[in-house]
């Protein structure tokens, strides 16, 4: 039995999702707690930038195929009519998700937010620290929302 293509960039789609939200999910969880609740200041911030910026880039390449693959899929299977139905709003939703991470890893972290995080970290470490926590905490939920119901949609399983 061949391989076909949808199949291999379904393939390439799920193994990027589960780096990039399995990413998401140790910043969240591991990295940004572990930097709040080191005193110094300074080895915080260094912390935790020492594994945003390995991992930044890591799920630049992850973002980039998830959203390669999935527009492959909705070529490959003529599926772009289903962004017009409101019965695939889990597709739209999971579109949604990619759009915002793309533009926050993309642009607003490299232009904006890295340099902001480290001159208000520098200044003020647990509140900086909490409110990058919650932000991430957010944006794991949405995403593990977003990830669900893609796989319940995908799947015939959601009306």
């Amino acid at each position: 039995m061949p391989l076909d293509d949808l199949a291999l960039a379904r393939a390439i789609h799920v193994l990027a999702l589960v780096h990039w939200i399995g990413g998401v999910a140790v910043v969240t969880t591991i990295v940004l707690p572990r930097a709040y609740a080191l005193p110094d200041v300074k080895e915080a911030v260094a912390a935790f930038e020492a594994f945003e910026q390995r991992f930044a880039s890591q799920a630049r390449v992850s973002i980039l195929l998830v959203g390669l693959s999935g527009a492959y899929m909705l070529i490959g299977a003529g599926a772009w009519y289903r962004l017009q139905e409101a019965s695939f709003w889990w597709l739209q939703l999971m579109i949604a998700v990619w759009v915002l991470f793309a533009l926050i890893v993309y642009v607003l972290e490299p232009l904006v937010l890295h340099r902001l995080f480290h001159e208000f970290a520098l200044s003020n470490k647990n509140r900086t620290l909490s409110v990058a926590i919650g932000l991430h905490t957010i944006a794991l939920i949405i995403a593990a929302f977003a990830l669900g119901a893609g796989v319940l949609g995908a799947h015939g399983g959601l009306p």
